[in-house]
């Protein structure tokens, strides 16, 4: 379970030994690995490998994934089998080495195994006895004299073995096969590998036969014992069921399970040659029969030594007996029945030892800091396991830990170059630092040590970390009740030493530092300034360093003057490695011959450090006595020492799967655990080709594990475990070791970009449950495609595909392993996945990836937010930001940042939040669309709302930078290609390249002795070109900043004529050329961008005003006064044509070129518009001209639209759009008066026009096509004077008077116009009951109709006054309305026609009959009517006055209140039939009706009452007296639909639920001050909007809750950031429909995960549509009033009007009328549309 908070609680009496234990330090009370659980499951399989072929294999292939499934969801670890059998050749099942291995395994699963950890599977075969790869040579000469005593060939036995003077004692050691066999290291070479099999298989019978032989003869002398005889002819098989069951505990037996199969009548069948594979044959006489020695021994261990076991335990034995075929034996058929039932037995076995043995453990899951202690505890425990032989150094440090009653208390350092064995040294002292504590103060006191090897977690890398945690471990050990976390730095430190003082001789206090220089440098901590110097008396504080890293070692010289508070490291002298190598040698019973002595001397004169000692020890201990060793055979070098045993890992296990296996162990972020590496090696092909590189693929593909053994094995002690997380992880023991690595197999780009992929593919899960993934080699491929030439290329590469791709086995990488699906938030935390694929996802450059698979994942933000990571959460997705500029990413972080406090308050709500405001934006914002479908997914099953259509107005709050004090001294902004990288330049001459999201200046230009006038970019961003007031133009390198040219602008003989000196007016670039001019020239100045020199002058007719270049930079068009433009080829400077307009006043500002319809569209300085087009562009032909000058208004600025269908033309006081297909203005915007624009800009789908006014800090965005001004947003930091837009990625920039620029995102600021509003409050919600429609009051003349799928507004009807009161008919096709101005109206919602109105009372209420045919118009003055809808008839008057009425669902009686009376009125008769008033004197305060009851009403009185009146008996059927003063503050009152249960509120934060039949009442309490309430149709959720008394920081002020009656939990909770006026419930669908004051509508649905039936209406939702790029919005219909009434109501009477489709009829009767002939259109259209059926009217119309 994941509570809200975790950390730092005391231990008491409930917590376990082990975590008291760990808090304190005290590695010597900790079991072997730290876990209470065990670190994983492993389970080892004993069996024969001949006769269980298939057993094992359908065990691997489809029973080991589902137990790993089931241990990873229901524990949080691996389930992992040791076969070693399987993968390997059958010529290597008898190896020495091998048998070795399986011993050394099998004796880690018994011990470390949490769960099973030994599965026996016995057939009826024995085996093979052994062949010993090592024996003493005194019993090898005994064996090899008996050997020549029986007259045996010993030639092979003395061939195959070697005598080797270096063992202790000297012993015989089999030679191996590399050795003996020729070209065994050539496994392509099929003949001679053949032929060694045959070879080996002949060698290994011959030396058994030779052991059986005379070890028997030996055992009849006498000379041998029978646990050595044992050695020589026992299997493999029963030395293992003889380890793992002969002296173990019956409890232990409890985890251990055997499976014995015996095929009955074997004996007949042993002669079928195939048989040998499952029975132990000899061949006598030319005939096969079953050895009976070996039957014997099986008989003894399978019907003695087991049931021995099982009689004194409770071991698991499963005995099945199968029946051999008569003619084939033991059949396939037979086997595979076999196979299937064991498997089925073996699932449930497992599943029943390990719920039987294994706990869930969530501790380290709830608490970071006790997982942070368990880290660095199992960390010290393997490092002491290393340090082997005690230094002065351990003395000092011993001397130093003694308590001292005088003089000052210093920290000890201990300081030395790499590998010293400063860790080691450490380790050892944490390990023995309580042990010597309390031999010193006695065995009653109870010593704290605190170790940390800092950078080694993310915890003790930063300061502010570290010490935090330090904090809260000695918070819980001295008892100490930390309020809250200091959060600055100064304040954790005054804790830290406050804590100090706490200890006491009782509890002294040790704490241990390693690594010092690898805490970063945030916080200044290498400054050390947070390390006390002085320590109360009963603190001991060790930290370690390097002596020249950061200057730490001279920093703590300053701090701390006293030398012996120093322990130098220094490397050890020659003789005393000596004895260390020759101690560790005799140890594992080796030792080295004199001569190799020598030079493992001269080695030891070259270097003593530790490390070099341990590596030496390495290699010389395989060293045999007649090995060749000579100066070079030792490396001198610590690093060559590494470099060499990688060398002979890479000959051994091959170098593809050793460079690979250890490159994936390096780039991971924390190491990898066995299973993971197994898991990665097998979806990596290179490695699966060396290890397949002379076998047949077959699924499932994987590594064999001996491999991983051999690794594990050979690496002992530098590959070391770790427990991060209850998973122990592979990490190496120093960064020496790492640093190797890195630089022997990370260095090739393209390998490390395919080996970071496999990772991220790996913990992404692309490949599991049962993806096969490709594997075959090119060769191959073309191969058969080429030897199938009958098979089309693309048939055979699908078939090939198939063919050659296989089942890697991969685990499913949920971020949360799900316990029960019931319970969505007990799981456990995939922290494996959460540490590595980010790391990996970015290294590899998988962005799509990385978007979909974390940071845009709904289940990593619930579950880093469920375990209180969030700001982790939130700097992974910047770093995903820096990686791909995804500016969803972007918005996504600074939504989180807006709901933090609501989301870490209630986790739960993360998909409503996050629908909320994504819903808008992602139309503008594509990317979303997929994490809205998994909140719609998985949201449910922690929030049972989900927002369908979102109100919300979105918060955006743009990048700024400060670029001057002033907007006068900035001259130029350029946007780039990068989002967030802007150039701008200023007055004084500086040119800078800003990164805005970081706020750094990237790089700079300076230009002092220029005055910037202009600045451009090329295209391609590789030019930036400044134009200066001395008449140049400066040419830089952009990417470098580098000034390529600088080029003189030159004009025409005219230009500066008048003594005044012109200055460049302007220039425009293409991709090669600069073109620039001066003030009144006619000359154009053309210049090559790549050399910087001047290419020729363009003449033109008049002044030049402005250049436009095409796209493609071939043509130049050069517009000029009198409203003239030439065109220019670039290329030869050729003049190809000039046009003049009509309008030929003014000079032409802005150029166009559209390419698409090739056309140049050119716009004067007045606004006026020539269109010329220019398919032949030496001939342009005028096709349109807009004469806009007799407006007096100034051009702004123009824009053409992305897909050239429109253009914005700003001025001054206004802003059109034109059509560029019809070439007309489509809409017109007008400034308010003495209004002026500054620059206006187009979105991308040209639906909105963003723009900036005058004298105003604000950006607004209007929607083009109501033209309703959507959103204002205010800049901070003062008036906006500029804006420039960005069409890379659809910013703008903004500058204001005070030199701060800020980017806009386009796609979001038009992202607000998605939202339709009114404008003014909603007053009331009317539902169809189709679901499909709604219908709002907002207090003006209209009622509008939405589209509950898509929305937004699809109609409006208009009234002639403000409409009051509204009802829907059950199909939602006809309205009836009422306005004050006393008028009625009828309406048809799909035309939108106004049918029928009624003038002449007002109404107070309108009812509508539940079957549609009558209406209840209610006055408060006047006689109230009951009218037949479909002719507007009257039914009859009512007299009475009522107040809230009701109509029962029988449509027989109108109920309501009236003078403290309650009265029933017959609809048809307008009589009073029903009455009842109350008899003590009291009130009736409210009334409702029995939905399911329609002939009771339940009311409240003010005697503190509930009554159920019956209207068919006129009686009070029950009464339940409330407590006193219940009534007093009524809010509201329901009633269930089946009359159960009431609900009542009082305005406050309680619902008060009555049982109407037990008279009970019970109080739930809500979130927040009750404001509003529906209850459901079924009764069983009940729905409300609660107001929160405290301030949020979120900005939201209520909430919308959803409640489960029948256990009062809240299921579902939204925050609303708008103030609602309306709450409305659709009882068909369960959706939930809220108005807001500004007059939009939210629309959400519920969804309770209980109900499995229930649904989400999400896949009808336009907003979930993922192949829509841009919401349809569809146009807006205004429909109109009648203007003459139909009818007029006088008192009692009604007049119908002459042209009334309705006939008169008398007002008194209430018969039907029928309507005459003539008008009978009306009348069916109206039938029709209370009519179910839906009648079309196509004809009569």
């Amino acid at each position: 379970m994941w509570p809200s908070g975790a950390s730092g609680r005391f231990p008491g009496s409930r917590d376990s030994a082990l975590r008291k234990s760990a808090f304190s330090g005290n590695l010597s009370a900790l079991p072997a690995h730290l876990i209470p659980t065990g670190r994983s499951v492993r389970v080892f399989v004993s069996a024969n490998p001949e006769d269980t072929v298939a057993e094992r294999n359908e065990l691997r292939e489809h029973i080991y994934p589902k137990l790993r499934e089931f241990c990873r969801e229901n524990y949080g670890m691996e389930f992992q089998v040791i076969d070693l059998y399987w993968g390997i050749p059958s010529e290597d099942w008898d190896s020495p080495d091998l048998q070795k291995t399986r011993m050394r395994l099998l004796e880690e699963c018994l011990k470390t195994s949490a769960g099973p950890c030994f599965v026996g599977l016995l057939g009826e075969k024995y085996g093979t006895i052994r062949i010993p790869g090592e024996i003493e040579s005194s019993e090898f000469e005994m064996i090899l004299d008996a050997a020549i005593e029986a007259k045996l060939d010993t030639r092979t036995l003395e061939e195959w073995y070697c005598r080797d003077e270096n063992a202790v004692p000297p012993a015989y050691y089999l030679r191996p096969k590399s050795e003996m066999l020729k070209n065994h290291h050539n496994p392509d070479d099929s003949t001679t590998g053949s032929a060694n099999k045959k070879t080996w298989r002949s060698v290994a019978e011959e030396i058994k036969q030779i052991f059986i032989t005379s070890v028997k003869l030996l055992q009849e002398k006498g000379k041998l014992k029978s646990n050595q005889v044992k050695r020589y002819l026992s299997s493999a098989l029963e030395d293992e069921f003889d380890f793992a069951l002969g002296k173990q505990t019956a409890a232990f037996l409890k985890k251990c399970v055997c499976y014995i199969r015996k095929i009955s009548n074997i004996e007949r069948h042993a002669k079928i040659p195939e048989m040998a594979k499952y029975t132990d044959v000899i061949k006598v006489d030319n005939k096969y029969i079953r050895d009976p020695e070996a039957l014997e021994k099986l008989v003894k261990l399978r019907d003695e030594f087991i049931p021995t076991i099982v009689a004194s335990s409770n071991l698991r034995v499963y005995t099945s007996v199968t029946h051999c075929d008569m003619k084939l034996g033991y059949s396939q058929e037979v086997e595979n029945h076999y196979v299937d039932g064991l498997g089925k037995q073996f699932y449930e076995d497992m599943i029943d030892i390990i719920q039987a043995t294994v706990q869930q453990n969530f501790e380290t899951e709830t608490d970071p800091l006790y997982d942070e202690i368990l880290q660095h505890l199992s960390l010290c425990k393997t490092y002491a396991s290393f340090y082997e032989y005690r230094c002065e150094a351990l003395n000092l440090v011993h001397k130093y830990l003694q308590p001292c009653r005088s003089g000052h208390i210093y920290p000890l350092i201990i300081y030395g170059g790499p590998c010293t064995g400063k860790t080691l040294l450490l380790a050892e002292v944490a390990k023995k630092a309580c042990s010597w504590l309390q031999e010193e103060m006695g065995p009653d006191s109870d010593p704290v040590v605190v170790v940390r090897f800092l950078g080694s977690t993310d915890m003790s890398s930063a300061l502010h970390c570290l010490l935090q945690s330090i904090c809260e471990q000695l918070a819980v050990n001295y008892r100490c009740l930390l309020q809250s976390r200091p959060k600055k730095i100064l304040n954790l430190h005054e804790l830290f030493l406050n804590l100090l003082n706490e200890s006491s001789f009782h509890r002294p206090l040790v704490v241990i530092l390693d690594g010092v220089e690898q805490l970063s440098d945030s916080d200044d901590a290498r400054k050390l300034w947070w390390l006390p110097v002085h320590l109360p008396r009963t603190v001991r504080i060790i930290i370690s360093t390097l002596p020249n890293k950061h200057g730490i070692l001279q920093k703590l010289r300053c701090l701390i003057h006293n030398e012996d508070s120093y322990i130098e490291l220094i490397p050890r002298d020659k003789k005393m490695c000596s004895q260390i190598l020759k101690h560790q040698l005799l140890r594992v019973k080796r030792k080295v011959t004199s001569g190799q002595q020598i030079y493992v001397n001269e080695a030891f004169s070259k270097c003593t450090l530790p490390m070099f000692v341990n590596l030496t020890f390495r290699e010389v201990r395989n060293w045999r006595s007649h090995k060749d060793v000579d100066g070079s055979t030792l490396c001198v070098t610590v690093h060559r020492n590494i470099e060499q045993l990688f060398w002979s890992l890479e000959n051994k296990c091959g170098p593809r799967f050793v460079s690979r296996a250890l490159g994936y162990i390096t780039m991971a972020t924390t190491g990898l655990s066995e299973v993971e590496l197994e898991d990665i090696l097998a979806l990596d092909n290179i490695v699966m080709s060396e290890v397949l590189s002379n076998m047949k693929p077959y699924s499932p593909l994987r590594i064999p594990y001996v491999m991983i053994a051999h690794l594990k094995e050979d690496l002992t002690g530098y590959l070391v475990e770790r427990q991060v997380r209850n998973v122990t992880l592979l990490v190496w023991a120093n960064r020496h070791l790492q640093l190797v690595a890195q630089k022997f197999y990370l260095q090739n780009a393209d390998d490390l970009q395919e080996m970071h992929c496999n990772m991220a593919e790996y913990f992404l899960g692309v490949w599991s449950g049962g993806i096969k993934k490709p594997f075959y080699s090119e060769p191959q491929y073309f191969e058969n495609c080429i030897r199938k030439e009958s098979r089309s290329i693309i048939d055979e590469n699908k078939l090939y595909n198939e063919q050659t791709s296989f089942d890697r086995q991969p685990p499913e990488q949920p971020w949360a392993f799900q316990c029960n699906p019931l319970e969505p938030d007990i799981f456990f935390v995939n922290h494996r996945k959460m540490t590595e694929l980010l790391h990996h996802l970015t290294r590899s450059g998988m962005m799509e990836e990385l978007m979909t698979g974390i940071t845009m994942n709904f289940s990593w933000l619930y579950t880093m937010i469920k375990i209180g990571q969030l700001e982790r959460a939130l700097s992974d997705i910047d770093v995903a930001y820096n990686c791909s500029q995804q500016k969803e990413l972007k918005f996504l972080a600074s939504t989180l940042e807006s709901i933090k406090h609501k989301i870490l308050k209630n986790p739960g709500s993360l998909s409503a939040e996050l629908q909320q405001i994504l819903l808008p934006v992602v139309s503008s914002l594509p990317k979303f669309r997929n994490l809205l479908v998994q909140c719609d997914k998985d949201g449910p099953k922690y929030c049972s709302i989900v927002p369908l259509h979102s109100s919300m107005d979105v918060t955006y709050s743009p990048e700024r930078i400060s670029l001057s004090t002033s907007s006068l001294h900035v001259m130029e902004i350029l946007p780039t290609y990068s989002p967030n990288i802007i150039i701008a330049a200023l007055e004084n001459g500086s040119i800078s390249t800003w990164d805005v999201d970081s706020r750094q200046l990237l790089r700079q230009i300076t230009t002092a002795q220029f005055v910037i006038i202009g600045m451009k970019l090329t295209a391609d961003e590789k030019y930036l070109v400044v134009s200066t007031t001395n008449n140049t133009l400066l040419i830089y390198d952009n990417l470098n900043s580098c000034l390529l040219a600088e080029v003189e602008i030159k004009g025409s003989k005219h230009s500066g004529l008048s003594g005044e000196s012109s200055v460049i007016h302007g220039f425009t670039l293409s991709n090669t050329h600069a073109l620039g001019w001066l003030e009144s020239s006619k000359n154009v100045n053309v210049i090559d961008l790549l050399y910087g020199w001047p290419l020729y002058n363009f003449h033109c007719w008049y002044e030049v005003t402005c250049i436009q270049c095409s796209s493609d930079g071939i043509y130049a068009f050069c517009g000029q006064y009198l409203n003239t433009t030439t065109i220019f080829h670039l290329g030869t400077g050729e003049k190809l044509c000039t046009v003049t307009s009509d309008f030929s006043g003014g000079f032409v500002k802005y150029i166009l070129v559209l390419e698409t319809s090739q056309e140049m569209v050119m716009i004067d300085n007045e606004g006026c518009l020539s269109v010329w087009s220019i398919e032949d562009i030496t001939n342009p032909q005028l096709t349109e001209e807009f004469d806009c000058a007799k407006e007096d208004s100034e051009m702004v600025s123009t824009e053409l639209s992305e897909d050239q269908s429109a253009i914005l033309i700003c001025k001054a006081s206004s802003i059109e759009l034109l059509d560029t297909h019809m070439w007309k203005v489509s809409e017109k915007f007008r400034a308010k008066h003495n209004e002026r624009f500054i620059s206006a800009v187009l979105s991308k789908n040209c639906d909105c026009i963003i723009a900036s006014m005058e004298n105003t800090s604000s950006v607004f965005v209007w929607r083009r096509d109501t033209g309703q001004c959507m959103a204002s947003l205010q800049e901070i930091s003062g008036n906006i004077v500029k804006l420039v837009k960005s069409s890379h990625h659809n910013l703008l920039l903004s500058l204001t008077v005070s030199g701060v620029l800020s980017i806009w995102d386009i796609d979001i600021l038009t992202a607000m116009s998605n939202i339709d509003k009114t404008g003014r409050a909603i007053h009331k919600i009317i539902l169809s009951n189709r679901g499909d429609y709604v219908y709002s009051l907002d207090g003006s003349e209209s009622v509008q109709k939405w589209n509950f799928n898509t929305g937004f507004i699809e109609s409006s009807f208009k009234h002639e006054s403000i409409v009051e009161k509204c009802v829907l008919t059950t199909t939602g096709d006809l309205m009836v309305t009422s306005d004050e101005k006393c008028s009625q109206y009828v309406w048809h919602t799909g035309t939108g026609e106004n049918l029928f109105r009624i003038c002449g009372q007002r109404i107070s209420q309108l009812l509508i009959t539940h079957n549609d045919q009558f209406i209840v118009s209610l006055c408060e003055q006047n006689a109230s009517r009951v009218w037949r809808l479909a002719t507007g008839h009257k039914v009859c008057n009512i007299l009475a006055a009522f107040k809230n009425a009701l109509i029962t669902t029988a449509n027989t009686f109108l109920v309501g209140m009236t003078q403290n009376k309650l009265l029933a009125v017959s609809l048809w008769t307008g009589s009073i039939t029903k009455k009842f008033c109350c008899d003590d004197g009291a009130t009736i305060v409210s009334f409702r009706l029995i939905p399911d009851c329609p002939d009771f009403v339940v009311f409240l009185t003010s005697a503190e009452t509930v009554n159920i009146w019956s209207l068919a008996e006129e009686a009070i059927c029950r009464r339940v007296q409330l407590p006193c003063n219940f009534l007093k503050h009524l809010e509201d009152f329901e009633i269930s639909p089946n009359g159960k249960l009431g609900i009542i509120t009082h305005g406050d934060e309680k619902f008060n639920v009555l049982d109407l039949q037990s008279g009970k009442l019970r109080i739930v309490h809500a979130s927040g001050m009750i404001w509003k309430q529906c209850l459901s149709c079924d009764g069983r959720y009940l729905v409300y909007i609660g107001f929160r008394c405290e301030d949020d920081e979120d900005n939201s002020v209520s909430s919308l809750i959803v409640m489960r009656l029948a256990d009062g939990k809240n299921i579902g909770a939204c925050s609303l950031y708008k103030t609602p006026t309306f709450l409305a419930l659709s009882q068909r669908h369960l959706n939930i429909i809220v108005g807001f004051d500004d007059g939009s509508l939210g629309t959400y649905t519920v969804v309770d995960r209980v109900d499995a039936t229930l649904k989400i209406k999400i896949a009808t939702s336009n907003s979930r549509q993922n192949n829509k790029t841009h919401i349809y919005r569809p146009k807006c219909n205004n429909y109109t009033f009648k203007i003459t009434p139909d009818c007029l109501w006088r008192e009692s009477t009604e007049v119908f009007a002459r042209d009334s489709p309705i006939t008169v009829s008398d007002s008194g009767e209430g018969t039907d009328t029928t309507p005459t002939k003539k008008h009978n259109f009306c009348y069916e259209k109206m039938c029709a549309a209370i009519d179910c059926r839906g009648q079309s009217f196509a004809a009569n119309n």
